[in-house]
């Protein structure tokens, strides 16, 4: 039994990419204004098929498939059943409950949808993170220094001589227990990835932040990847690339990847 930890590592480098594919799927998105739930599902089903030989990961946001009720968690179903084996599921949820409100999140998003990972918020100390990480070939990527922003507002506060971020990514080895914590920090802010990777080394790291929001991809692979694995997301450059044919999104996707090798060699 591999620990969540070592098969994302063991995935990246087999598939030789750090690239995560974020799923927020939108009909603004799409060139016709009045886009329906079939046409979304079809252009995901497109980004996924124009892509699956180069992402490492695949990251559903769960509030793209609520906005559409009980047709939304159909679609997200019948999206989990598309993916193959040899990819990291990460279910951007970003839950923060406690006691048995936790434990059933986490058994919906690792029971019934299948999920290898969740994204969570630590605001609830420990008691909101425990029930996701029992299982130690379930992931759990704690929110760190988030690409928000507003993220400052809380996440940089001092306490003491350090900042809340700093507390959060020393809790978070502390947590690791199982080999299967690991942290989101933003590639928007480049200077703290260096700052989080001294005190969590060996932990993943999911660094949203690149394309739109013009996060630092150079910053973000070599500091990402130093002592430990990173995973770059990257959401409507690739999903909403060009003309929107599969072919101008796997162009997308395939520059990304190869930036990313240009940095890394």
């Amino acid at each position: 039994m591999k620990s969540f930890n070592t098969r994302l590592s063991d995935i990246i480098h087999k598939k030789e990419s750090h690239l995560c594919i974020g799923l927020d799927m939108n009909p603004e998105g799409l060139s016709t204004p009045d886009s329906t739930l079939d046409d979304l599902k079809s252009h995901a089903y497109k980004v996924i098929d124009a892509t699956r030989d180069l992402a490492a990961a695949y990251k559903p946001n769960l509030a793209f498939f609520e906005r559409w009720g009980s047709a939304g968690f159909k679609w997200l179903e019948e999206t989990m059943e598309y993916f193959g084996d040899d990819v990291i599921i990460i279910g951007d949820a970003k839950r923060g409950d406690i006691g048995n409100t936790a434990k059933q999140y986490a058994h919906s998003l690792f029971n019934h949808f299948g999920f290898d990972a969740v994204t969570l918020s630590p605001y609830m100390g420990h008691d909101s993170i425990s029930p996701f990480t029992m299982n130690p070939e379930k992931g759990a990527f704690i929110l760190c220094r988030t690409s928000n922003p507003s993220a400052v507002d809380l996440q940089n506060q001092p306490i003491g001589d350090e900042l809340l971020f700093d507390k959060t990514a020393q809790l978070a080895v502390v947590w690791n227990g199982k080999d299967n914590v690991g942290l989101v920090v933003g590639a928007t802010a480049p200077k703290e990835i260096s700052r989080i990777r001294k005190q969590a080394p060996g932990l993943p790291f999911l660094i949203p932040g690149i394309g739109a929001q013009g996060g630092d991809l150079a910053i973000s692979m070599i500091d990402g990847n130093t002592n430990g694995v990173a995973l770059i997301n990257i959401s409507r450059s690739i999903n909403f690339a060009g003309d929107l044919s599969e072919s101008a999104i796997r162009l997308a996707a395939k520059e990304y990847v190869e930036k990313m090798h240009e940095i890394m060699n």
